[in-house]
């Protein structure tokens, strides 16, 4: 349970990252590239830090480097397929794309909200079902005092995933 909570945490932050017009590297990190010559093993593609390198130029702008000219097109293509928000690929040259980052308004930070709102309520689900399995793996008797454990654990985390969620209404100005 304490694993969905810190993931929930986690992305909560990247959200409110994006939302308050930092621009970071990090913002790629979900991009994962398709090369031929570097397929990982699940098939997904490689990170994108395993085959550029990811700056910021201005305090607005990303830039990605590629390490060697013929990956560009499958990173280009690894962008767009990521559907970031606000990221639109502009080819630079024939090793670099920049990626003008908007600065963000109240719609945007408004939507980045809803999106946490949903991760929460998905976090919610997997606590609960975890909840569950524990309880029915413990096989306990109706009123045992392990369930009273488990019940107060419950509440426990599903507070903490309201409390991530009640700050990231505050920093994103939702009402």
């Amino acid at each position: 349970m304490q694993a969905y909570v810190d993931k929930f945490r986690k992305d909560v932050a990247t959200l409110e990252q994006r939302a308050n017009g930092r621009v970071t590297p990090a913002m790629l990190s979900p991009v994962r590239v398709a090369v031929p010559e570097y397929e990982s093993a699940d098939g997904r593609g490689v990170k994108l830090e395993e085959v550029a390198t990811v700056g910021v130029r201005d305090g607005t702008t990303l830039i990605v480097t590629v390490f060697e000219e013929q990956t560009l097109k499958h990173v280009e293509k690894a962008l767009y397929d990521a559907k970031l928000p606000g990221v639109v690929p502009q080819k630079a040259d024939s090793r670099t794309i920049k990626i003008p980052i908007p600065k963000p308004t109240v719609e945007t930070r408004l939507a980045m909200f809803s999106t946490a709102q949903r991760q929460a309520e998905d976090t919610r689900v997997l606590i609960r079902k975890q909840h569950q399995a524990s309880v029915k793996k413990g096989g306990y008797e109706k009123h045992a005092p392990e369930i009273k454990e488990f019940q107060t654990l419950l509440d426990k985390f599903l507070a903490e995933v309201d409390k991530i969620l009640a700050e990231a209404k505050k920093s994103s100005g939702a009402k």
